[in-house]
C-alpha cells in the first residue's frame, strides 16, 4: 500500500505544474479528433518524473462517449523491459480547434491541461505540450520517424520555442 500511495504522489508531482497563461502554449487551429484515435509512439519528450528510464513508449487512444481512453505504456530500463502501465481519460476542452485536452489519470486524482502545439497529418507526427509548456512530447503514427521527418519535427519544436537540449530521445519499440 505504502509503494502504490509512494507512486500516487510522485505522480502528482510530476503532473502538478504551476498555473500559467494558456498564451504560453498556443494549439493548431484545428484538428480531427478521428486523427487522434489509435496508437502514438513517442518520438522525443521533455524530461518528466514519471517517465524516468522509459523506453519504447506509447500512448493508445480510443473514442468514448465524452471524449477518449488513453493507455500510456513504456518499457523501464529497455524496449524489453518491464512494462509500466498508466490509464487517462482525455475530454476536449475546446470543440473549436479540438486541440486542448483535460487528462485525469489515477481515477482523476491528477488533472492536466495538454494542448497539440502541431500536427503534420501527412508525416504522420504530432506535438504535444502541457498548457503551459514545461512537458512536451513529439508523437509519430509509426514507431519511428525517418531523419529528415524527424528533423523537421524537432525544427518546428525550437521554434515554438522549446529547449531542443533538453529533449531526450528514448528507444522505440521492437518490431
Amino acid at each position: 500500500m505504502l509503494k502504490r500511495l509512494t507512486v500516487i504522489l510522485a505522480a502528482v508531482a510530476a503532473f502538478a505544474v504551476p498555473a500559467a497563461s494558456l498564451a504560453d502554449v498556443q494549439p493548431v487551429a484545428h484538428i480531427e479528433l478521428t486523427k487522434m484515435m489509435g496508437r502514438w509512439y513517442e518520438v522525443a519528450r521533455l524530461p518528466n518524473i514519471i517517465q524516468r528510464g522509459c523506453q519504447a513508449g506509447a500512448s493508445d487512444w480510443t473514442r468514448v462517449a465524452d471524449g477518449f481512453a488513453v493507455v500510456q505504456t513504456c518499457h523501464k530500463g529497455a524496449p524489453d523491459g518491464p512494462l509500466s502501465e498508466w490509464k487517462a481519460h482525455a475530454r476536449v476542452e475546446d470543440p473549436v480547434s479540438n486541440a486542448k485536452f483535460r487528462m485525469t489519470f489515477f481515477g482523476g486524482l491528477v488533472t492536466q491541461e495538454y494542448v497539440v502545439v502541431d500536427q503534420h497529418e501527412d508525416e504522420g507526427w504530432l506535438i504535444l505540450a502541457t498548457h503551459d509548456g514545461k512537458y512536451l512530447w513529439l508523437m509519430s503514427q509509426k514507431p519511428t520517424l525517418a531523419a529528415p521527418i524527424r528533423s523537421e519535427a524537432v525544427a518546428r519544436i525550437k521554434q515554438l520555442g522549446f529547449d531542443i537540449a533538453r529533449l531526450e530521445f528514448p528507444l522505440p519499440a521492437h518490431g
